[in-house]
Parts: C-alpha cells; sequence; structure tokens
C-alpha cells in the first residue's frame, strides 16, 4: 500500500474536498484510510503539490483515417523536427521555456508523441470522436499504438445509407435501436458522433443542405428525423453519453439559429454539442459577423439534458480534419499552406483535411477566440461544459494549459484581448465577464465532468474505489506552468511519469459501451447491408482477441441498458 501526503486535493466529486490531505492507494485502486496494522511500502510527501485526478479529454482526434492522413501529408514540418528540438532542450534548460511549449513537428503528432504529451500534461484518458463505421479497425489500431491512454472511440452514425433507407421507411424505434446496438457492439464503440445529420450523404448527390428540414435527394429524410431517432435509440440503450452532435452550418454567419433548432429537434432527449465555439455565430457587428454566445449559454443554463465542449480556438498554425465533407471542401481555399485531401468513405461518411492558420490580426479568428472564452465563463453549472479545442481544429492539445490560464486569470485574458484585431477589441464583450475559473471547476471540466458524462464511474474522482490514475503538480503562480509540468503522474498505482520523464509503461484499456440487441436482428440486416458496402456482415464485428492484438491489453466495458425483441 502507498501513502501520499498532500497539503491540498482536489476532487469536486467528494463531499467534503477540503478536508482531504491523504491518499491511499493498493494495487491499482483508491482506498479508504486502513485501520489496523496495515504495511505501508511507501510515504510520499508532497509538500506544495496538489493532486487532481487524471486528465480526460472527451473529444480529441487522435485516431481514424483522417488523422493518419494529417500525418502524412505534411512531410516539410517534420523536416524540422530534429532542429526544433535542439533548441527547446536548450532553452528548457535555461528555464526559457515550459515542457508543453514544445515544439510539435506538426499539429497532429505521431502516436507515441500523443501519448507521451497528453501523459507530460497530467491526461490519462483520450476519445476519438469521429469514427466512420469502415474505419473502426484503423481507428482502434491507432488508438492502441497511442501509449499511456486508455481510449476509446465514437461511431459516426446519421450519414450511412443503410439508416438513412431504414429511416425513410419508418420502421419505427425497434429496429433503429436493434441498429444502434448492433452497430457500437460491432464496432467496440463508447458513444455516437452525429455529423451535420443527412447532410454530408447529400453532399454526395450535389446538395447542400443548412437547415433540418431539407429533403435528402434520394431517401427523404431530414435532419430533424435523423436527430431524433438517434437521440431516443441512444436513450432506449442506455447509453451513458448522449448523442454528440456536429451541427450543420459549421463555421457560417448566422448558425446559432440551427444550432438552437437542433436542439429542440431531440424533443427534451440528451444531447452533446460538441465543438460548440463553431456552431454559436451571429450575422451582426461590422464584418457581418458576431458572438452569439450568450444565446447558446441561456439555452444550456435553463436545459439540464444539455452539455457542450467549447473546441476552443488559439492562435497558431494548425491542421482541420473533418467528417463534415461538404463544409472542408467549400472552405478549401482558405487551407494554408494551399493543400487538401477529401474522400467519401463507402456511403458511410467522408472526412476532409486542410492545413490552417489562426491569425491574432483577423476578424474573425480574432472573434472566434473570443467566443469560446465566452461560453466557458457564461455557462454556469462547469458540470455541462468540458474543456477541448476540438484538437486539432482549434489548436493542438498540447495548448490546454494556456487555455487553463486564461480561464483563470481575468488581466491575463485582457493582456491577450489587447492584441487582437481592432474591431473585436471595440465590439467583444468579454471584457465585462470578469468570472476566474477555480481549481474545483478547473477539475471538474477537464476531469469529472467527462467522466460522469461518459460513464467512467471509476475515473476522474479520488474518492476510494476509484482507479489510481494521478496528476499531481506543484502549486505555482504560473497557472500556466503548473498545469504544463505535473511532478508525478500515476497510472494505476504506479508512477509513471515524473519532473516530465517517462519512469514506467502502463497497460491501457480500450472502453465501450456494452449494450444488447435481438440476435435475429442480424437476418434482417444482412441482405440490406450488402446492399450498400462491400464487406461482409459477418466480418465486420471486431472479436476481443482483434482488439488485444490492436494493443489494448485490456478490454473494458461501459455497462449500457438493453432492449426487447424489434
Amino acid at each position: 500500500m502507498i501513502r501520499l501526503d498532500f497539503p491540498f486535493v482536489c476532487d469536486p466529486t467528494s463531499d467534503e474536498p477540503s478536508s482531504i490531505r491523504t491518499l491511499w492507494i493498493d494495487g491499482e485502486r483508491i482506498v479508504a484510510e486502513p485501520t489496523g496494522a496495515t504495511r505501508i511500502e511507501s510515504v510520499l510527501d508532497l509538500k506544495n503539490c496538489i493532486a487532481m485526478a487524471g486528465g480526460i479529454d472527451p473529444h480529441t482526434h487522435i485516431g481514424g483515417g483522417k488523422v493518419n492522413i494529417a500525418r502524412l501529408m505534411w512531410p516539410e514540418r517534420h523536416s524540422l523536427e530534429h532542429k526544433d528540438r535542439v533548441e527547446f532542450q536548450k532553452r528548457l534548460a535555461e528555464q526559457k521555456v515550459c515542457l508543453a511549449s514544445k515544439p510539435l513537428s506538426c499539429p497532429v503528432p505521431s502516436t507515441i508523441e500523443t501519448g507521451r504529451r497528453y501523459l507530460q500534461m497530467g491526461y490519462t484518458a483520450c476519445f476519438e470522436p469521429a469514427m466512420v463505421p469502415s474505419g473502426a479497425r484503423h481507428a482502434h489500431l491507432e488508438m492502441g499504438d497511442t501509449p499511456f491512454l486508455d481510449t476509446g472511440g465514437y461511431l459516426m452514425l446519421g450519414n450511412e445509407s443503410l439508416l438513412l433507407e431504414m429511416i425513410s421507411e419508418g420502421l419505427g424505434p425497434d429496429f433503429l435501436q436493434n441498429y444502434v446496438a448492433w452497430m457500437l457492439e460491432a464496432h467496440r464503440s463508447l458513444a455516437v458522433k452525429v455529423v451535420h445529420p443527412s447532410g454530408v450523404s447529400s453532399f454526395k448527390y450535389g446538395v447542400a443542405q443548412h437547415h433540418l428540414e431539407e429533403k435528402h435527394p434520394q431517401f427523404g429524410t431530414t435532419a430533424r428525423e435523423v436527430l431524433f431517432e438517434l437521440a431516443r435509440a441512444v436513450d432506449a440503450l442506455g447509453v451513458a453519453h448522449p448523442i454528440h452532435v456536429h451541427c450543420t452550418n459549421l463555421g457560417m454567419p448566422g448558425n446559432i439559429e440551427v444550432t438552437l433548432e437542433t436542439i429542440r429537434a431531440v424533443e427534451g432527449h440528451r444531447i452533446h454539442l460538441t465543438h460548440a465555439q463553431f456552431h454559436c455565430y451571429g450575422a451582426e457587428g461590422p464584418h457581418g459577423f458576431s458572438s452569439a454566445a450568450d444565446r447558446l449559454a441561456d439555452v444550456v443554463n435553463r436545459s439540464p439534458q444539455v452539455s457542450i465542449d467549447v473546441g476552443q480556438v488559439l492562435f497558431g498554425q494548425t491542421v482541420t480534419l473533418s467528417g463534415d465533407l461538404g463544409h472542408q471542401w467549400e472552405h478549401r481555399d482558405l487551407a494554408r499552406p494551399k493543400k487538401g485531401f477529401f474522400q467519401e468513405i463507402e456511403t458511410q461518411g467522408g472526412c476532409g483535411v486542410l492545413p490552417f492558420r489562426y491569425r491574432e490580426s483577423q476578424y474573425v479568428h480574432s472573434l472566434q477566440w473570443t467566443i469560446g472564452l465566452e461560453l466557458f465563463l457564461r455557462i454556469q453549472n462547469p458540470w455541462q461544459i468540458f474543456l477541448t479545442t476540438d484538437h486539432p481544429n482549434g489548436a493542438p492539445f498540447t495548448s490546454y494549459p494556456h487555455l487553463i490560464r486564461l480561464l483563470m486569470d481575468y488581466e491575463y485574458r485582457m493582456e491577450c484581448l489587447s492584441q487582437l484585431h481592432e474591431d473585436v477589441k471595440t465590439t467583444s464583450c468579454l471584457s465585462s465577464l470578469h468570472r476566474e475559473y477555480t481549481l474545483d471547476e478547473i477539475a471538474i471540466i477537464t476531469r469529472a465532468a467527462p467522466a460522469r458524462s461518459l460513464g467512467l464511474n471509476d475515473r476522474g474522482s479520488l474518492r476510494p474505489g476509484s482507479l489510481a490514475d494521478l496528476a499531481i503538480y506543484e502549486r505555482s503562480e504560473n497557472i500556466e506552468q503548473m498545469f504544463a509540468n505535473p511532478k508525478l503522474v500515476i497510472r494505476r498505482g504506479k508512477v509513471v511519469l515524473r519532473e516530465g520523464e517517462i519512469q514506467a509503461s502502463c497497460p491501457k484499456e480500450s472502453l465501450r459501451s456494452r449494450v444488447t440487441f435481438d440476435e435475429g436482428f442480424t437476418q434482417f440486416l444482412k441482405p440490406r447491408w450488402s446492399k450498400y458496402y462491400q464487406q461482409g456482415l459477418g466480418g465486420v464485428p471486431i472479436s476481443d482477441d482483434e482488439s488485444i492484438a490492436m494493443g489494448h491489453e485490456l478490454s473494458g466495458n461501459v455497462v449500457a441498458g438493453s432492449i426487447g425483441d424489434p
């Protein structure tokens, strides 16, 4: 058994967090204080340190086809890697930079670099939010190759021809629930992702859909129908996480209207809006582009069944990658540098990859920066909002310590605001939002809230029975430096990182929802599957043996409900 003594333990899930000073670890779990004679193998006296549960990123693109495309399309960046690292090590030795500022050779780093860099910030679990069915094996392979992190994937549904056909035929909720359950099980998925429902498929027919009532050119389905049917199915199945929705009209002025209509479309069912910063724009202001963060925040504050992650924009070079094929195609001229990749995937989805650079001198980019921060500061309940940059779309995940500082330090926010486009400085309401996040609130939006939303009952917490995943930070007035350089990271009860240096490996877990379906449903599904897809139905499910071979040493389950016969 290990005893850890702290001056402060930050655990917002505890009934009396301020009273906790000591944590006990037995094997892979945090345990209650032992009674009687107990052998203590080691005692760690962590003076001036803060303990938090391991970080959880609920939306980060770390595995799958478009991620690997982004890695491959930028060879000129990789050629700078050695030079950048030598210069960084020199400046680090001189204490002029912090660990998190270590340059990335590419905004989408390799699997190994991804695992290391997340661990070096105190993160222990990350989830790929856009796993197209036919690319699920690839996504799981890449996540299995990402060290140190427990992982999982959200399955992209809402544009595959088979689902649209079933909805158009009016087969009813039982059939659709069985379909969703079978797809989640076959592809070992944790949640359901919906990208521009019906619209990605319509784009392949040359039709751009911008409203929820527009009909699909072949199936006649609407985005509203798709949203409602999937939200109802996910709730009926008892999947912990609500449908994870990338709304229609991403990035377009005035898109707040369709975003609010998307919330209404699920008719009271649970819904999570992802990278919400990109979906709450007005069409007012000096350039016909304005913030509507107040309108979205107001709805979230009144709707406990709604949650969001922000997708914060930060400045610098990155690469945008998305299953919203039409959006990426329409914005191909904005790519910096000028290159791009677009793909349709076996009538199940699509993707587009474009390099991009956010600049402080550009009005829209500056406003996007303020809109994301407005959402963080306006939404009152931190359990309804998660910290993300939609890595790499808004910024690489390595910028999280900088983002945390922006949330916790009003004066620093204002200093950064003063460097933006002049029109944003004069029209933004950000200076009137004086809220500063507390450490407890940071722990909620980076750990506890994602864990609860995803059904990870033994994560995001330091209560007895929780997995012993801990990030231990040395207290500092420099918030960015503190969150960029944990003193220790413990994974499953073992120290795996000390003062920025990797100490040991650790078992990795692949997390998925467990749902059941009527076995006879496969007989209904088989002829329809072969109508649309090349791979036979029997070859679709990913087995436990395959998962282990992919590098997932443990196969985790998030237990959900079950449904009856169709």
